[in-house]
């Protein structure tokens, strides 16, 4: 593995879409990088941080990351951990304090996890991805997506700065 990770828990792939970003961000700005799901990471190999991209699904990280955060709990700390959190599908200010206090409930179940950066970022909400019975429901609610991609570009050049140190030892 390179000694950047960017691993991702998504269901429809919208946080994928972020994860490559990150990626592409962070190779542009000189790092090694490698971008996978984290249904595929079996070990944290070289990896000297690690970027996990989830989404908050009704106010809990999605149950792929929370179960690749506890099987990696003892490689995860020993390496920078940032955290890009896909919350809000509108742009609504409650919404976004809501998603940022749900992302500090869900970590205070992580308490050994002390991320150097952790960004709440726009999501994306579409009901024809959604499985049934939830897209049977939803259908017609309309197509919602508040990802900035300069705004997730910017975080990731910042997350290069504060994990260039680190991976220079």
């Amino acid at each position: 593995m390179a000694p950047v990770l960017v691993t991702y828990a998504t269901r429809t792939g919208s946080t994928e879409e972020v994860a490559r970003a990150v990626g592409e961000t962070l190779r542009h700005d000189g790092l090694a990088v490698e971008v996978m799901p984290v249904k595929d990471v079996h070990s944290l190999g070289r990896s000297e941080a690690v970027v996990l991209c989830v989404p908050l699904y009704m106010g809990r990280l999605h149950k792929d990351a929370r179960q690749f955060l506890s099987a990696n709990r003892e490689a995860l700390m020993k390496v920078p951990v940032a955290l890009f959190v896909l919350g809000p599908v509108q742009n609504v200010e409650k919404d976004w304090k809501g998603a940022q206090q749900q992302l500090e409930k869900e970590l205070a179940k992580f308490p050994w996890l002390s991320p150097v950066a952790k960004h709440v970022v726009g999501g994306k909400f579409d009901p024809a991805k959604l499985g049934f019975p939830f897209n049977f429901v939803m259908k017609k609610m309309p197509v919602r997506d508040v990802r900035d991609w300069n705004a997730i570009r910017d975080l990731a050049n910042g997350l290069a700065a504060t994990l260039q140190p680190g991976l220079q030892r």
